[in-house]
């Protein structure tokens, strides 16, 4: 997720969510989504296992009977958003002691039990694998009790389950490939509130984008916590006990992008998100081979130094990082990179801040999402190293980074002038409505005069001005 400050905090406001009501729509559902693009994907899971239930929704939830929160639990900062958000919820209470409030997602699963003593409104704990139990949970709450499953699954991917469609543009929707994570950076919580990486059978995968297409999306982004890894062989196999023969007839990512990149040529395919050591030529000679995959890599370095990056248990080095972005350059010359960086994570020196700059300096990223250090609970590097940098010098670093990342948005922004950019137009332009808004197959928010092109249409725009991150232009045959 991109925005003009090429900064993102995953915690930042949550968006509600809303679908048509069902034949036999009864009690109101309000859904709030936080953080990132899995957690939007997963509220679409939730509202297509409550909509067969009977429930409707609304975007106002002091009508609510039910109330979810689908939480990040990635920073601390993205947890007390949460929990300010929560007061607000107190007034449905007041008026309807019968409501039910609820919390989704990895804050409810890093909390668990504990939540129920802390937020004493909250009537739900839920966890990112056990969303076909809230039908269950929900009876047991309106009997009065306390309700948590908080069960992680080395299976469950929600596979055969079709998700209801809750963004507003009608042209972009997320499938999510696989769940989990089995790379335990020190200072990542992930593995512990989505637990062990597990991939969906691919021709769901493939049945779901199809369906998307038919129903008049012309985007999809297929998500996962590293898409790279992804790997089926059937019969729910796990990567580590396959034998080579096993391996050899798997599909892997690459083949994945190939096999919905196929299903039409003007059904676009995004994705995120990219390991770095996981991230090889396969996936990028596919992304070159068709037009309609986008040529946009997030791929997020983190830090410069192989030392911290050590430290960080992320399993390359500089060296090693700047080798696949030279190959992105090289494979698909055009090709929009972005990535996130974390300022300030344990023992981090001068130096070795310099290094990250200078990295980034040298790749000139299109847009990078950066963080200061924020330690999180059960996480190696809570466990193992002090959070030792000061506040203030982690500051100072991330407005550093920030700087660099400026100017480097900026200049590859710019480049883009004089150019014609296929755009998909995804709705009205934020300070216009006058002209529509897409993106580019870089990645890049194109905002151009409406004339006679309708939202889900691709259009040619030349681009004749900017801003930092905006193209300007104008519809061209």
């Amino acid at each position: 997720m991109q925005n003009d400050n090429k900064i993102i905090d995953e915690s930042k406001q949550g968006e509600a969510l809303v679908v048509e009501a069902g034949p036999s729509a009864g009690k109101k559902l309000f859904l709030e989504s936080y953080g990132c693009q899995m957690n939007f994907a997963d509220s679409e899971i939730v509202a297509s296992i409550l909509t067969k239930e009977g429930f409707s929704t609304t975007t106002n939830f002091l009508e609510a009977d039910v109330i979810f929160v689908n939480t990040c639990a990635i920073r601390e900062n993205a947890e007390s958003r949460v929990r300010q958000r929560l007061q607000d919820y107190k007034k449905v209470k007041k008026g309807n002691p019968n409501a039910i409030i609820g919390v989704l997602g990895c804050m409810a699963e890093r909390l668990k039990s504990q939540f129920l003593d802390e937020e004493k409104l909250i009537d739900i704990v839920v966890g990112p694998d056990a969303y076909r139990d809230l039908p269950n949970l929900i009876e047991q709450a309106e009997s009065g009790q306390k309700a948590v499953n908080v069960i992680l699954s080395k299976e469950e991917t929600y596979a055969d389950i079709s998700p209801v469609r809750l963004d507003h543009n009608g042209v972009s929707a997320f499938i999510s490939i696989m769940r989990g994570c089995d790379n335990m950076c020190s200072f990542c919580v992930v593995p512990f509130t989505r637990g062990r990486e597990r991939s969906r059978d691919p021709e769901s995968i493939v049945k779901e984008a199809k369906e998307a297409f038919d129903k008049g999306y012309r985007e999809v982004t297929l998500l996962g916590q590293n898409v790279d890894s992804y790997l089926w062989a059937g019969g729910g196999l796990k990567k580590e006990i396959l034998t080579e023969e096993q391996k050899a007839n798997s599909t892997t990512f690459a083949q994945l992008l190939e096999k919905v990149a196929l299903i039409h040529s003007d059904l676009r395919v995004r994705f995120s998100t990219s390991h770095p050591k996981d991230m090889i030529d396969d996936v990028l000679h596919t992304m070159a081979k068709y037009e309609n995959i986008c040529k946009y890599v997030h791929l997020p370095v983190q830090s410069g130094n192989s030392e911290i990056l050590e430290k960080m248990n992320r399993g390359y080095t500089r060296e090693w990082y700047l080798d696949r972005v030279a190959a992105i350059r090289r494979i698909m010359p055009d090709a929009g990179i972005s990535t996130d960086v974390i300022t300030g994570f344990c023992g981090e020196t001068d130096e070795q801040h310099a290094e990250t700059m200078s990295l980034m300096k040298e790749v000139q990223y299109d847009f990078a999402y950066m963080f200061m250090y924020s330690e999180r609970p059960k996480t190696l590097a809570e466990r193992k190293y002090a959070d030792d940098v000061p506040e203030e010098v982690k500051k100072k670093r991330l407005q550093e980074v920030m700087e660099i990342q400026t100017e480097s948005s900026g200049l590859r922004t710019k480049q883009g002038l004089g150019k014609v950019h296929r755009v998909l137009i995804e709705g009205q332009s934020k300070k216009s409505k006058d002209q529509w808004s897409g993106r580019n197959s870089q990645n890049i928010t194109v905002v151009f005069d409406k004339g006679d092109a309708k939202k889900g249409e691709y259009v040619n725009v030349l681009a004749e001005t900017c801003t930092l991150s905006t193209l300007i232009g104008r519809i061209v045959e």
